[in-house]
């Protein structure tokens, strides 16, 4: 299938203008996680930019976020799927950071990065195939879109699980790295609270008769925060305290808010076990309190295994032939939904967006450039799948 490859990516050539039209109209439509009606309207952009022969459209409503998009091809028969996944959610507010800028070879705007430009890079690369042989002679493709991977896809990532069971690879358009790297490990996130509860007293008066909830969380703090571990790539931050009534009374309840990251999945697992265990040794010393610990590993590792690397080498060449780099991302700390696919035993890349810097801040850009090669990378990819 190398030359309906060829033809798909021939197909794209001086189609710039056109993706990036559709790359304005995502961006100046505000979809913060929280605003589900604007994450609706992105949703509906985006069920127009993927209509295509063989490719039928599934929505997924939430009462809470924008509704979940699901798009899947019958494919050739005998071919094992491939999963292609995205976002539609952005991290800005109305209001905080607006509109689509154009800046010498530059694209600036919430999401043009992370990760409307993915979304558009996919969604050409598939109208490219459509037009140049059919999406029926390459494998299956099960395309998810959710809309709260900000917020770590809790209603999305079952989506996804249920959406790609059984795929031979998962290809995520997160943001594009500096020199095209592709992304095989990413960090594990998790989420702790702990609790501590004491006895109130006067601080004057009954000293002795309270119990001091604050103290023993504060023992519990010092404890965590030695389980970072840096060559290792364990990290806890204790990022917020809260507790006590005044400076005059015996606290009898505090809460402390915990950032957990780690590389593996017995790490994570590791990681929760030892908090536990914490949570009881400070409270012990600290007579009259108890500590209760809640939350655990949210977003598991993206973790590099030969099948992956094997994926990686495999997409590495159709980059190549588009003209991009191919070389490997060091460790992400952050999450995203490859880990979700990663976990099903799928072996999955990430970064595969167009190239860009400043995800996450005002400065957000990507190169605008690079689209088109993006998307011609993907249609190499897919093609070479069909043998």
């Amino acid at each position: 299938m190398r030359e309906m490859g060829e033809a798909a990516a021939s197909w794209l050539v001086g189609r710039l203008g056109e993706m990036e039209e559709a790359l304005a109209a995502l961006v100046e439509v505000n979809s913060w996680t929280e605003n589900a009606e604007g994450g609706r309207k992105v949703g509906a952009l985006l069920r127009e930019q993927f209509t295509l022969p063989g490719l039928v459209a599934e929505v997924f409503p939430s009462t809470r976020y924008a509704d979940h998009l699901v798009f899947r091809s019958e494919g050739r028969a005998g071919l094992e799927p491939v999963a292609l996944v995205g976002h539609l959610d952005t991290v800005f507010p109305p209001g905080k950071f607006e509109g689509y800028r154009k800046d010498g070879t530059l694209r600036r705007g919430p999401g043009v990065l992370d990760m409307k430009g993915g979304l558009v890079v996919i969604a050409w690369a598939l109208k490219a195939l459509a037009a140049s042989g059919g999406l029926e002679k390459l494998p299956p493709l099960r395309l998810v879109v959710v809309s709260d991977e900000e917020v770590g896809s809790p209603e999305g990532g079952e989506v996804i699980r249920k959406a790609i069971a059984g795929a031979g690879a998962c290809l995520v358009f997160e943001s594009g790295r500096a020199a095209d790297a592709i992304i095989t490990r990413r960090k594990g996130t998790g989420m702790a609270t702990a609790v501590a509860h004491g006895k109130a007293a006067h601080a004057g008066n009954a000293h002795q008769e309270g119990a001091n909830a604050l103290w023993a969380l504060a023992r519990f703090v010092d404890r965590v925060q030695q389980f970072t571990d840096y060559p290792r790539g364990l990290t806890v931050n204790v990022g917020k305290v809260t507790g006590g009534q005044g400076k005059n009374t015996v606290p009898d309840h505090a809460v402390a808010e915990v950032d957990l990251r780690f590389c593996t999945r017995a790490d994570g697992e590791a990681l929760v076990r030892r908090f536990h265990q914490a949570a009881e040794e400070a409270a012990a010393s600290v007579p009259g309190t108890r500590i209760e610990v809640k939350g655990g590993v949210a977003r598991e590792p993206l973790e590099r295994t030969e099948a992956s690397a094997a994926l990686m080498a495999a997409y590495g060449v159709c980059a190549h032939a588009s003209g991009l780099g191919h070389g490997e991302a060091p460790l992400v700390g952050g999450g995203s939904d490859a880990s979700t696919s990663s976990s099903m035993g799928i072996p999955s890349i990430d970064g595969l967006g167009p190239r860009g810097k400043g995800f996450h801040t005002v400065d957000e850009f990507i190169e605008v450039d690079t689209l088109i090669p993006k998307a011609q990378a993907l249609v190499r990819y897919l093609a070479s799948r069909a043998g």
